[in-house]
């Protein structure tokens, strides 16, 4: 039997990677295209911009603590 390609990936990595090659997809083919009687529209770039920054956020979280996330140390030497 031969596998099928079209999968949802089970991770959110895979999740990301899929919506990246989306993304290129769109900005390297276009958005939308015919050819005679059939045509092909693509996802819409501001949906999946919106998914790569909600994807990539879960992927930081997924690779953090959780301590002190967003934390900043600054150091003020006086001269």
């Amino acid at each position: 039997m031969a596998e099928e390609t079209n999968t949802i990936p089970a991770t959110t990595q895979g999740m990301l990677d899929a919506v990246n090659a989306a993304i290129y997809a769109v900005t390297v083919g276009g958005q939308s295209y015919k050819i005679g009687s059939r045509s092909l529209t693509r996802a819409d770039l501001k949906q999946l911009y919106a998914m790569r920054n909600d994807l990539m956020a879960q992927v930081a979280a997924e690779n953090t603590t959780g301590l002190l996330d967003d934390c900043y140390v600054a150091v003020f030497d006086g001269r």
